[in-house]
């Protein structure tokens, strides 16, 4: 009866946000209740259980999302972005555009949206495909494949941190990027060839704008965008937190000791490791007035916002899901020996993919999955940097399976790129369904591999 109940609360908020279009943070808010009065809680337990599972993962997370937001933000309106991807044009060289556009996606997406991306990068990719004469579609689909990938796997993309968050790897979040960034290259790969072998045999009418020589036209789309930063500018806003975590991480591991190792653990914290990657990322704002300082930074978190409060209220979600008593029933079965090692893999990515499917948003499926398997992760013994790290790969395969005409990223490349809604599930949707199953694949021989 308790787990028909919780079911009933994902129902909710499902039927709620697809049905009712009603904002994921109040549909999550309505399973939550749901979930505490059906299982019979005492009105106290639920409040503290609300208020405990917001605060909690807030503490642990909520700056680390800010932050990531700011530095998003600061690369996409200083041109940083486009840098990155006029140095990925230059290494990957111009007979390789798909290739191109996916890494400059796989890159892209570490700090911004995936739709942010997009958007950002719509009119380099058109540019570049009328220079390489290649298909509209082929050059979108890889970009927004290779946007995708890390856009579901890597931190600090609110998504994978608030997985991370919910199942307790907040602790272990330098082995979630590392894994996340090896994981995400497949995922990329089997974007890029989807895009090669399916998307370029699609038409796309050409969009006539008036100026559609100015906007096809490769150098004169750079040149339009002035004075950008330079590649070592472009890039360390991203590289600098990473390389913190990661060098934190290993010290952690390592146990050393002293005032150095101390001070590197420090700037290892992600949420120091994040203020670090904005105090960077500062350099890059062309002027230091009320525009930047002000109207950027709040355009960002003006973002990150509902990322929050959707976030937080998925830790509430998890944490009345688990005092309902659902661990204690979970205690007494015999889970061993049905969801032995590897194969427990299959349910978070299950349960994402369903949720993805049905209400359309990645981060969404990534939040309550998370919630929902995080009180079985001690009972299985699955715990520590690694094996967390590949439940969090796990949710994110499923959480990326598959994007269509409820989920917003879906919209946002079929109106930037022109491509008819059933084209756009033969090239988007299908490529999104192959990055899921490549992506569980290769968390779970991962597994067998590490753990």
């Amino acid at each position: 009866m308790l787990f028909l109940i919780i079911a009933i609360g994902v129902l909710l908020i499902v039927i709620a946000t697809m049905k009712f279009k009603v904002h994921p943070f109040l549909a999550l808010l309505l399973g939550t209740l749901f979930v505490g009065f059906a299982s019979g809680m005492s009105y106290e337990l639920i409040v503290e259980s609300i208020n405990s599972g917001f605060g909690n993962l807030m503490t642990s997370i909520g700056l680390v999302i800010v932050f990531g937001t700011i530095i998003g933000v600061i690369l996409e309106k200083a041109g940083a972005a486009y840098r990155m991807a006029e140095v990925v044009l230059r290494i990957v060289g111009p007979k390789r555009p798909q290739l191109a556009m996916s890494l400059i996606g796989y890159i892209v997406s570490i700090p911004v949206f995936c739709d942010s991306g997009f958007i950002i990068l719509s009119s380099l990719r058109e540019a570049l495909a009328k220079r390489a004469k290649v298909a509209v579609a082929s050059m979108s689909v890889a970009l927004a494949t290779g946007l995708y990938a890390t856009h579901t796997l890597v931190p600090p993309t609110p998504g994978p941190i608030a997985a991370a968050g919910n199942i307790g790897a907040d602790a272990y979040l330098g082995t979630v990027i590392l894994i996340g960034l090896i994981v995400a290259i497949p995922a990329t790969i089997v974007g890029y060839f989807w895009a090669v072998k399916v998307a370029s045999k699609i038409e796309v009418e050409e969009q006539q704008n008036g100026e559609n020589d100015f906007e096809y036209d490769y150098d004169k789309v750079v040149a339009s965008f002035g004075k950008m930063p330079s590649t070592f500018q472009a890039f360390l806003p991203i590289i600098l937190p990473i390389m913190l975590i990661g060098i934190g991480s290993i010290l952690t591991v390592l146990g050393a000791e002293g005032s150095i190792a101390a001070f590197f653990i420090f700037l290892g914290k992600p949420v120091i490791a994040l203020l670090v990657g904005v105090i960077a990322a500062l350099p890059l704002l062309p002027k230091y007035d009320e525009e930047t300082l002000t109207k950027w930074i709040g355009k960002a978190l003006a973002d990150a916002a509902p990322i929050l409060l959707i976030t937080g209220v998925g830790g509430s979600f998890g944490t009345v899901i688990r005092n309902s008593g659902v661990e204690e029933i979970i205690r007494g079965w015999d889970i061993g020996s049905i969801f032995t090692g590897v194969l427990f893999l299959l349910v978070p990515f299950i349960i994402a993919a369903a949720l993805k499917t049905a209400q359309g948003s990645s981060t969404t499926a990534l939040v309550i999955t998370s919630s929902l398997i995080a009180p079985m992760l001690p009972v299985l013994g699955i715990e520590g940097a690694v094996p967390l790290a590949l439940v969090v790969m796990a949710i994110g395969a499923g959480a990326m399976t598959v994007s269509h005409v409820n989920d917003s990223y879906f919209w946002v490349v079929t109106q930037f790129t022109g491509m008819k809604v059933t084209d756009a599930y033969k090239a988007q949707t299908m490529a999104t369904l192959l990055q899921g199953l490549v992506t569980i694949v290769v968390t779970m021989i991962l597994w067998v591999i590490l753990v």
